[in-house]
């Protein structure tokens, strides 16, 4: 009698981190288009403001479509975020090389430390910028007259 054989599939390293990049970019590009299309459907099919009170698509109001587009947009920020941490080696590697030249031709490659301090150090700007900005509309945002 011929007994199966299960063959183990063995991936490389770089074949498994191309695989998860493949994949992550699926995964992006499915929930951005879902952030697309919730943004069509508030911004084209329901009313403006409280003039969509009332008003449904497949059973679920306003309110709740603006809900599954911010959850859509938060996760697509995490995913981006994800992307680049999974690249952030070769970003690392343009701004040293193409950006940030040193001198005649040469170019300085960082180690994991400076790389990680310089990663670290660009999400404290982006989350400061963000907050202020946050800020500012929470301190200048108006009622109704």
């Amino acid at each position: 009698m011929n007994q199966l054989r299960t063959a183990t599939l063995k991936v490389s390293p770089s074949m498994q981190r191309t695989l998860v990049n493949f994949w992550l970019d699926v995964f992006l590009l499915v929930v951005f288009l879902v952030d697309l299309w919730t943004s069509f459907v508030l911004r084209f099919l329901f009313p403006p403001g409280t003039a969509a009170l009332g008003w449904e698509l497949w059973g679920w109001g306003y309110d709740h479509w603006a809900n599954v587009q911010f959850i859509s947009q938060c996760v697509l920020g995490i995913g981006i975020l994800v992307h680049v941490m999974l690249h952030w080696k070769w970003v690392c590697g343009v701004l040293t090389a193409r950006i940030l030249p040193h001198g005649r031709g040469e170019h300085h490659t960082w180690d994991d430390g400076i790389r990680t301090i310089v990663g670290v150090g660009f999400m404290i700007v982006l989350l400061n910028i963000l907050g202020i900005a946050f800020a500012a509309a929470a301190l200048t945002i108006q009622g109704p007259s």
